[in-house]
């Protein structure tokens, strides 16, 4: 898989980056500005099909993660992924998180049924980056951790407020103390 490109711009709609002699036609969201010559990094996300092979690019790992995300609803392709996320990371998480069904269904081939799929499968999954736990440092570790081995994130809201002072390790330890 591809997972990051840097190189040259060579075509702008859609972009082509030229790396080492070789020119990635990568699809980017409408706001992603660039111009021809820039030096440009890019993450993306490599889309396999039987009959295609697509790469999605994006400025951030943010919005890679987000658009990540989008694809994991069901009836939601990268197409369609790549609209929504023209609107905004924080413009998207605000909307999720207030249940703005209108807001998704602005962007084009996203109905009502779509949009509100959205709300409901991506809520619980961004709650933690919209700060009611903290995602950074130890504390982001301890709940990237206990989210992977499948703890709700309400369930951790409590115990991360009661974390003890002390080593990654203790931490870890009274954390799942508390959840078993």
């Amino acid at each position: 898989m591809i997972a990051r490109l840097t190189g040259t711009v060579i075509g702008i709609h859609p972009l082509v980056l030229d790396v080492h002699g070789v020119g990635y036609l990568v699809s980017v969201p409408q706001k992603f500005a660039t111009a021809i010559g820039q030096k440009l990094t890019v993450h993306t996300y490599t889309h396999v099909r039987e009959d295609a092979l697509q790469l999605f690019g994006f400025e951030t790992q943010e919005e890679l993660s987000l658009f990540e995300l989008l694809l994991t609803v069901s009836g939601i392709g990268p197409k369609t992924a790549l609209a929504v996320m023209d609107r905004g990371v924080d413009a998207i998480r605000k909307a999720i998180t207030s249940s703005d069904v209108d807001f998704f269904m602005t962007v084009p081939r996203l109905g009502k049924k779509n949009a509100q799929k959205i709300i409901i499968e991506l809520r619980s999954k961004i709650a933690g980056t919209t700060g009611d736990i903290p995602e950074t440092g130890e504390t982001g570790e301890i709940t990237s951790a206990l989210l992977s081995m499948g703890f709700d994130r309400n369930e951790l809201k409590e115990v991360i407020k009661k974390l003890p002072e002390g080593s990654l390790e203790e931490k870890m330890k009274f954390a799942l103390k508390m959840l078993g």
